[in-house]
């Protein structure tokens, strides 16, 4: 026999899955932006 669907849970779960990727992606973002900044800051030595 088939299960009953819970499309509410089955929803808040992709929900939470594509908010934690955001926030991943987010994160890899702000990290490369405060890379760029760093080795902005830094005087290049030639």
């Amino acid at each position: 026999m088939a299960r009953k669907p819970n499309y509410n849970f089955e929803r808040q779960e992709r929900e939470k899955a594509a908010a934690a990727k955001a926030a991943e992606k987010a994160a890899a973002k702000a990290e490369r932006r405060n890379e760029a900044a760093a080795k902005k800051a830094q005087p290049a030595d030639d």
